[in-house]
């Protein structure tokens, strides 16, 4: 497709916000055409695709959003390091049912077990299952509620603190043994 109609469409698709569509849709259009699909077949390949990107994004967004010091997954957990670590219960924690149940998790041990691993490996999980997260260290946190105080703004920072589903909060000194804290919004 070429001249106004291609233009037309590449606007109304920019206005619609569809960038998979507008990516995909010629190369797709091909591709069903030499399958043999029919339209109705090509335009579910279409959204398909637009809901799997736009999801995608989102999950992203929401990882950017949370401030993570690092994107660690509990793939990359090597869970035979640390042997006294219940694997099956953080892949049970991974499912973040308890976020839903408002329930905290404490993450208690010595320097170096794997607390903050396991920690952002569960707020990417709570990412991925379209949960608000948000990474900070009990200083920051300490340093960024005086502020509010002092500016006048301290209803304001609880109300955006509120609105997390997720709040990971790490210790702020590194001394044996360490908490961190994982809270749910009660």
């Amino acid at each position: 497709m070429t001249g106004a109609p291609q233009i037309l469409l590449a606007h109304h698709l920019k206005t619609l916000k569809l960038p998979t569509f507008l990516r995909e849709h010629e190369k797709l259009a091909r591709q069903c055409a030499a399958e043999g699909l029919d339209h109705v077949q090509f335009l579910a390949r279409l959204v398909e695709l637009e809901l799997i990107d736009r999801e995608g994004r989102m999950i992203e967004r929401r990882i950017k959003v949370a401030k993570f010091p690092a994107k660690k997954s509990l793939d990359s957990f090597d869970f035979k390091a640390i042997p006294k670590l219940n694997k099956m219960q953080v892949l049970d924690l991974a499912r973040c049912e308890w976020i839903e149940r408002r329930e905290n998790v404490i993450a208690l041990g010595p320097s170096g077990t794997g607390k903050t691993h396991v920690a952002l490996g569960l707020g990417l999980a709570a990412c991925q299952k379209g949960m608000s997260v948000s990474f900070t260290t009990a200083a920051a946190l300490v340093n960024e509620l005086m502020e509010a105080r002092d500016e006048r703004r301290l209803l304001r920072l609880q109300k955006q603190l509120a609105s997390v589903k997720l709040l990971i909060c790490e210790p702020a000194c590194k001394i044996d043994p360490c908490i961190g804290v994982i809270g749910v919004q009660k």
